[in-house]
């Protein structure tokens, strides 16, 4: 009796990799995904190949450790997953500082890692090591994924897979852009998923394979939107009645952090609750609202809280959205256990001082929403306590802005003078992406409220300084124009990204879905003060040798000569005049542009320490 061939057995490595792979990703683009990042390696090569004929973006750095940090960069200024792609070995390994942050600042990535086959582990062969879990418990789902097939079976397991990538990623909560857009990240659970994938030999897919991308697709795919199947829950009227109970009658403010709403109309509601309950709204930058010039939006917190007086404008009772502020003042005020803290997340209250008193498991767009549906009205008397109490926020906020400015408008040739103008030169409606350190605090300063829309994006995941350039880079892609702020030391950290110049001024013609696509400009804007100045500013610093070389690690680069070598164009300025000639001229401009000011070191808590915390 003469066996059964199944016809899909019959298909050769090359035609079984390229019809599951191609299904893999017409699935995460179909789920949401638009983005996807490669470094070139060689076991990659299938996922290499299938993503470049896909209908996704690709952008390729042949740094994994930078195309990790450009993808994280992608999927913030996007709000939607992006894909990575590298080979095996030590390059699974150099996603891991973007993996950490995009965990802690809940950004959704997909890992896609090329591996060698189960028959070479533990064997010597070459590049090969234990992938499995590599990240252990700091992405949200890992998926072994076994050597493709091109059984019915196997096709529908490689698009299940890519929707289980997706949801993992992005979470349970969703919110929306002003275009209607899905949003994911920052708001709830959303973060990294890995899926590691074996490849046998010949790597090169078939290109030419019949119902490339096409095989197995379900008839009803074209109607999936999974942003908004995912549930926005709402508080119960309860849950609002016992926050209202706490706050009733108490100083209250609101502190508001990265995530505070998705788009104009969450702001505007925002806005509304706290204008209902004369409720102070503290700014942090990141929370996008100081692009709303309200009374009630204070900016300049940082310093009042610090200040030995403080205790007229002392609070009883806090309401967080988000992290805690980049303000070390104002997060240390909060963690004090004399008032009542009231956190709003979605996922965890994200308080390392471990002073919540009471968590509301929602949105913040939510929670507002929510407590004006239910119109809860403050007995008049109390209403007056808290009137008195946000007047004096405000008059006490103008005076601090008018101290800054004047202070900025001192030509001393230091950080602050050249952030301030900074802020007031960045065009309308473009990205300013701050480095962690210096450049976040001077952003917190010196950045005052104002009508003109920045979209402002940093790290603060881990605070670290790692890959700021990349994430900058990646950001850029979502907007015509980007200005970067950092430090020497942040630069030298992340170089090698000076290399996608390359990337972002190739010819768009070179791929047709690209056509049509502007290429980005980007400002660098490195103050060198010629190492860590924020070390000077904190109790580290000392007189003995050891701190210079151990903490404040002065750097003597020409960056000049490195920014020549990757074929951007640079200038180095020294004062608010010639900076703010060199800014206008590069902006508008495509591509990559280094403008270097030179600040004297060891000054900076001179001139600035009564500002900075």
């Amino acid at each position: 009796m003469s066996e059964t061939i199944n016809i899909f057995d019959t298909f050769d490595t090359p035609t079984k990799s390229a019809l599951f792979i191609s299904a893999f990703f017409d699935e995460l683009t179909y789920c949401g995904v638009r983005d996807v990042v490669v470094s070139p390696g060689s076991r990659s090569t299938p996922l290499a190949m299938l993503a470049h004929e896909s209908a996704l973006n690709l952008v390729v750095d042949i740094d994994e450790r930078g195309a990790a940090f450009l993808a994280l960069g992608l999927a913030k200024a996007s709000g939607r997953p992006v894909a990575l792609i590298c080979t095996s070995g030590t390059a699974v390994a150099n996603y891991y500082p973007a993996i950490l942050e995009a965990e802690a600042s809940r950004v959704p990535l997909i890992v896609l890692s090329a591996d060698r086959p189960l028959r070479l582990q533990n064997l010597g062969a070459p590049q090969t090591c234990d992938q499995v879990k590599i990240y252990g418990s700091h992405v949200r789902h890992f998926q072994q994924m076994p050597l493709p097939g091109a059984r019915p079976k196997e096709i529908a397991f490689a698009r299940q897979m890519a929707l289980v990538a997706f949801t993992k990623a992005v979470g349970s909560e969703v919110g929306t852009t002003d275009e209607g857009r899905a949003w994911y990240g920052c708001i709830s659970n959303a973060g990294p998923v890995h899926l590691n994938f074996p490849f046998e030999e010949p790597l090169k897919p078939n290109m030419q394979a019949e119902g490339l991308f096409a095989y197995g697709r379900n008839a009803f795919v074209a109607h999936r939107n999974y942003g908004y199947l995912s549930a926005n829950s709402k508080p119960s009227a309860e849950t609002i009645e016992a926050v209202f109970r706490l706050m009733d009658g108490k100083r209250t403010l609101v502190c508001c952090g990265e995530g505070s709403f998705t788009n104009s109309e969450e702001a505007a509601k925002l806005l509304d609750w706290a204008r209902a309950y004369q409720l102070p709204l503290f700014a942090d930058p990141l929370s996008n609202l100081r692009c709303i010039p309200d009374p009630l939006v204070i900016d300049n917190y940082d310093k009042i809280v610090g200040d030995p007086d403080f205790d007229d404008l002392d609070f009883e009772v806090v309401i967080r959205f988000g992290r805690y502020p980049v303000s070390k003042f104002c997060t240390s005020k909060i963690a004090e256990n004399d008032h009542i803290q009231i956190v709003v997340d979605t996922f965890e209250t994200r308080d390392f001082n471990a002073t919540t008193d009471f968590f509301v498991p929602t949105t913040p767009a939510a929670f507002v929403e929510t407590f004006l549906q239910h119109a809860i009205a403050p007995q008049e008397e109390a209403l007056h306590i808290q009137k008195e109490y946000a007047e004096a926020w405000i008059i006490r906020n103008d005076a601090e802005a008018w101290r800054i400015i004047e202070s900025s408008q001192v030509e001393s040739g230091f950080e602050g003078t050249f952030v301030h103008q900074l802020m007031e030169l960045a065009p309308e409606g473009s990205c300013l992406f701050a480095a962690n350190s210096m450049a976040i605090r001077l952003v917190d300063t010196f950045y005052l409220k104002n009508a003109k829309r920045l979209d402002l994006f940093c790290n603060r995941g881990l605070n670290g300084i790692d890959g700021t350039l990349s994430s900058a880079i990646g950001a850029a892609q979502y907007y015509e124009q980007t200005t970067l702020l950092l430090g020497d030391l942040a630069l030298i950290h992340d170089m090698n990204a000076l290399a996608l110049q390359r990337e972002l001024m190739r010819n768009a013609t070179e791929d047709g879905k690209d056509a049509e696509k502007k290429i980005p400009g980007i400002v660098i804007v490195v103050l060198n003060n010629e190492g860590g100045a924020i070390f000077d500013m904190l109790p580290q610093k000392s007189d003995e040798p050891y701190f210079e070389r151990l903490f404040t690690t002065p750097q003597k680069i020409d960056f000049s000569q490195i920014a020549s070598g990757f074929a951007i164009p640079f200038c180095r300025v020294s004062t608010s005049d010639e900076f703010e000639k060199e800014y206008r001229s590069s902006c508008g401009k495509p591509g990559l542009h280094l403008i270097e000011i030179t600040i004297e070191p060891g000054k900076l808590k001179e001139y600035y320490g009564d500002f900075l915390s």
